[in-house]
Formats: C-alpha cells, sequence, structure tokens
C-alpha cells in the first residue's frame, strides 16, 4: 500500500489522508472518540490532525443526514430531527425530497468506525480518504483511473458523507465537492487563484 509521505510529498497535500473501517468492534488499544462531535465528518479533520479512534453509532447522531448515509438508526427524537432538517433543506431548495432516496447508504448496519491517518492505521482499511484542492484531487482521480478504480460517475456534490458508502459500494475511487456543512466541519479553505497583472 502506498506510504502517507510518499503520498503527501507526491501531492504537496496540505491534509494528512486517512483511513475508515468500519467494524464489529473496534481493534485493541484504540480509544472511543474523546468527544461526541457535531457531525460524521469533523472525524475526517481529527484524524486528519493524527488522532486514531473509534466512533459508535450515538457519536454520529448530531449529524442526521450523516447517520442516514451511514445506515445508523436513529432513536425517536433524532429521527425526527432528520425530518426537520431534510424539510429545512427542501424549503431552501438545497435538495429535492426525491434525491433523498437516491442517496448512497452503507448497506450493513452501522457498528463502529475506525479513524486514523493513513500512517497509523491500527487496520485494513475499507476506504481512503484524500482531502485537496482541484488540481490535486485531478491527480488522485487520474491515477486511480490508470490503474482502472478511477470514478465511474459524475463528481459528487451534497453530502459529502455519502462518497464514503459510495466508495465502499462501487469498490471505486470518487470525487467529491463536499457540501457546505463538510466545508464548515472540516476547516476545507477554499482555493484562491489570482491572476497576474
Amino acid at each position: 500500500m502506498i506510504q502517507e509521505k510518499q503520498l503527501r510529498d507526491l501531492l504537496a497535500l496540505r491534509s494528512s489522508p486517512i483511513v475508515i473501517a468500519f467494524r464489529d468492534s473496534a481493534p485493541a488499544g484504540v480509544p472511543r472518540a474523546a468527544a461526541v462531535a457535531p457531525s460524521g465528518c469533523s472525524y475526517w479533520k481529527l484524524a486528519a490532525e493524527g488522532q486514531v479512534f473509534y466512533t459508535e453509532a450515538s457519536d454520529h447522531f448530531n449529524c442526521p443526514v450523516g447517520a442516514y448515509t451511514h445506515n445508523i438508526d436513529l432513536p425517536p427524537e433524532w429521527a425526527g430531527e432528520l425530518e426537520s432538517l431534510v424539510g429545512t433543506m427542501v424549503n431552501l431548495e438545497y435538495i429535492k425530497r426525491e434525491e433523498i432516496s437516491a442517496l448512497p447508504r452503507l448497506s450493513d448496519p452501522f457498528k463502529i468506525a475506525i479513524y486514523a491517518p493513513l500512517s497509523n492505521a491500527p487496520c485494513e482499511p475499507d476506504i481512503i480518504l484524500v482531502r485537496g484542492n482541484a488540481k490535486q484531487i485531478m491527480f488522485v482521480a487520474e491515477a486511480a483511473r490508470a490503474v482502472g478504480i478511477g470514478p465511474d460517475g459524475a463528481t459528487m456534490g451534497r453530502p459529502a458523507c455519502a462518497m464514503v458508502p459510495e466508495a465502499i459500494r462501487s469498490a471505486r475511487g470518487v470525487t467529491s465537492l463536499g457540501c457546505i456543512g463538510n466545508r464548515i466541519y472540516t476547516d476545507v479553505r477554499r482555493q484562491y487563484v489570482r491572476r497576474r497583472t
């Protein structure tokens, strides 16, 4: 498997690639996340900062859309939050109601998710997530295509967490532009290009 340093050097990445693995139980010696995060993708940022940890289903209740894409059964009080959030997004015309049922979703019920930097993975990953600018992600997508696992569909948009089950389902690379929540919770910085005068 490609090493994190090699990948970071080749692509000049500012953020560490991370691994996510879904298991029935956490590997020995891996601690549970220190705190419940506001979204599932918030855990991506923590792993990119060097943390190794696992989450349980209840650690994902704060983001009902992410809980949906990760096949987490929400308790009734949180299920109402999902319906309310979807209603707001539909009213704002951010998403169409019929799009919800078409969102990629993990096929197996969620039990444990393990997050870590690629260089410190405690188990075999289900996915490797690379965050970068357009040029960096273009190189990743082209490399994946060259070895026969490139994206077979359009670039995904919102929600960013839907790319996780889509990558697992398709066993191919997936490119996503993210969503507003992902940009807020993972501190993805905009890339600015200025024309020379």
